[in-house]
Formats: structure tokens, sequence, C-alpha cells
């Protein structure tokens, strides 16, 4: 696969991410086309397995976000420029520490949106906790999972 191909098809998945934090932007399924459209280039066995493994990942995403406690963002002041530091800070938790940082990190990202918003630490405590309750707890698995699949094609393409 050419280097080109390679920058689309980490450009799709930095999309998807994002879109993982836009509501109505498909995101989980932009990372996956991006990982099926490399793996169908690829043509390896390990590929094949993070096709596989990333689609598994993925499906089992989908189930818990439709079994946690539905959205609700009415009223919880949550803003698109929380939203752009809460990913903001789970993809720099993400690569600080691997794949267990990016939770801290979005939480840490809303929390720091509210200190600046709000002024004060109670507050802002406070208001974190509501945000994570209404809407926070959904994207943020989504999102954990797309980085998941981010992260293992990174790997799989700087390894070979």
């Amino acid at each position: 696969m050419g280097v080109w191909q390679l920058l689309l098809v980490g450009l799709v998945m930095v999309l998807g991410l994002v879109g993982v934090l836009v509501p109505g932007v498909p995101g989980r399924w932009l990372v996956w086309a991006a990982m099926l459209w490399w793996s169908l280039h690829e043509l390896s066995p390990a590929a094949w397995v993070l096709l596989v493994a990333s689609t598994a990942l993925l499906l089992v995403d989908q189930v818990v976000v439709w079994l946690l406690p539905p959205r609700r963002l009415r009223g919880t002041g949550i803003t698109r420029r929380m939203a752009v530091f809460a990913g903001l800070g789970a993809v720099v938790g993400f690569v600080v520490l691997p794949v267990v940082g990016a939770i801290p990190g979005f939480i840490g990202g809303i929390y720091g949106t509210e200190r600046l918003r709000l002024g004060g630490h109670g507050q802002a405590a406070a208001s974190t906790r509501e945000v994570m309750r209404a809407a926070g707890t959904s994207v943020l698995v989504e999102l954990f999972a797309c980085l998941v699949v981010a992260g293992a094609w990174l790997v799989a393409v700087l390894w070979t």
C-alpha cells in the first residue's frame, strides 16, 4: 500500500474519531470503513486479524452504547467547546498512557472546560459529574473503542 493511501486511511480514521464527538456523524463506521479499506489492500494475515478484531470490538461497543441509559442533553450545558476539549483530552491521554489514558483524559477535558467556565473546583466537579451522567459515558465508550481500533492500526502500519 502506498504512502498516500496510508495517509488517506489515517485521515478517515481521524475524521471518524472526530465524528464520534459530533452528533449525527457516523464516527464508528468511518473508523471501521478505514480499517476495511486498509485490510483489503494490505492482504496480510495481520490485516485480516485486525479487521476481524476491530469488527468484533465495534459491534460489542455498539451493543454497550445501546444498553447505556439514553442521552439526556437538554439542560446539561454541553457545548461544542466541551466536546472538543474532551476529545482532545482523550487523544492526549491515549498517547501519554496508551489505551487506558483515554478515560481520564476525556473526563479531564470536560473538567477543564467547566473549571474555566465556572471558576471553582466544586462547581466544575459537580458539572462534570452531571455531564458524564447525561451523555459522557456513551460518548466515552464509543470514543475509547474507536481509539483502540485506530491505535491498533497505527501499530500495525508502523510494525510492518
